[in-house]
């Protein structure tokens, strides 16, 4: 995964790693580990950060720089 990618969209958009790790319900400490790779991102979480950054998870995971989410499935 790209983890520089994490610490990026987040520092992009003003956001401590408190603040990120209060949209994911864990602590500052279990987010940094995240970022400093010392854990891999459960997918759920990287679902949760996608919607949270109107990004797609390719683009969290650095598989394209594409931005845009893609189209949300109608259920």
């Amino acid at each position: 995964m790209n983890i520089d990618r994490l610490k990026e969209i987040r520092q992009d958009r003003d956001y401590s790693q408190t603040e990120i790790a209060k949209v994911l319900h864990m602590s500052q400490v279990q987010y940094s580990r995240y970022e400093n790779g010392l854990r891999s991102i459960p997918i759920n979480k990287l679902a949760i950060l996608a919607k949270f950054y109107n990004v797609s998870i390719d683009y969290l995971l650095g598989l394209t720089n594409e931005r845009k989410p893609y189209p949300r499935v109608k259920v």
